[in-house]
């Protein structure tokens, strides 16, 4: 579903994104963790066609980001830490745009959202202006949205921020869900135990550059995923060198 190819991404003279390559296949559940400053949301922006890059490919679903980039964006699903949307509009309109966006049937948007609202418990929220939401309720809002169009990629940067304990938990169970069905989902937390729980495969990022990529249960083997990220990472400079994320 998803190959990066010698990835590589600078903002003036620093390297953000350094030779950068690893896979994620249909069905995959892939954890990105990282410090602050380490790469991750670049990667997830130059994936999602927002940033250029400097050298490499981005492959998604066979079709390469750079000559298909609509064609590539049909196909996935961006959400970023911090949604921006559109707050003059109502929760049931903003799903209604993003929905003719990607051409989705009226039947279809209509049942999906009425699932998901009703999952994340948004439902009774969704007559109401988005300028009266919550973080939390944002979030959602942009789950559902995304969801009902179906993409086979979706990409999250930190989609477990701002939701509360039971809405995660309905989050995961959609996750699981979905992925049964052959959607791929790439995404970076610093939640590294809910991480280790619910990802089949987890890269490691430090300084643009792969540290660890693989089966979670290889780079872990009988350790938390904290000590073997802190080994990994312990004399990671942080974001006060870069300030990039």
């Amino acid at each position: 579903m998803l190959q990066i190819k010698h990835l590589t991404k600078t903002y003036g003279s620093t390297l953000a994104v350094d030779d950068l390559s690893f896979d994620v296949a249909d069905g995959d559940i892939f954890g990105f963790i990282g410090s602050n400053g380490a790469g991750k949301t670049t990667t997830i922006k130059a994936i999602a066609g927002i940033h250029s890059f400097d050298g490499g490919e981005i492959i998604i679903d066979g079709m390469s980001i750079s000559s298909r980039p609509l064609d590539c964006k049909r196909v996935m699903a961006y959400i970023p830490d911090n949604p921006d949307i559109y707050e003059f509009m109502t929760g049931e309109a903003y799903i209604n745009f993003i929905a003719n966006i990607y051409g989705v049937p009226q039947k279809t948007r209509l049942e999906l959202t009425e699932k998901y609202s009703k999952g994340l418990e948004l439902d009774e929220a969704l007559a109401s202006p988005v300028s009266s939401y919550s973080h939390g309720m944002k979030q959602k809002l942009t789950l559902i949205a995304a969801f009902v169009h179906q993409p086979k990629l979706f990409l999250l940067d930190e989609p477990f921020v701002g939701l509360d304990p039971r809405a995660a938990f309905t989050l995961k169970e959609y996750m699981h869900e979905l992925t049964a069905q052959g959607t791929s989902i790439f995404f970076s937390s610093h939640g590294l135990e809910v991480v280790q729980k619910l990802c089949n495969r987890i890269g490691i990022i430090k300084g643009g550059k792969l540290l660890e990529c693989g089966p979670t249960e290889e780079i872990t083997g009988r350790k938390s995923l904290e000590d073997v990220f802190l080994e990994l990472t312990d004399d990671e400079p942080g974001k006060a060198e870069s300030g990039l994320q």
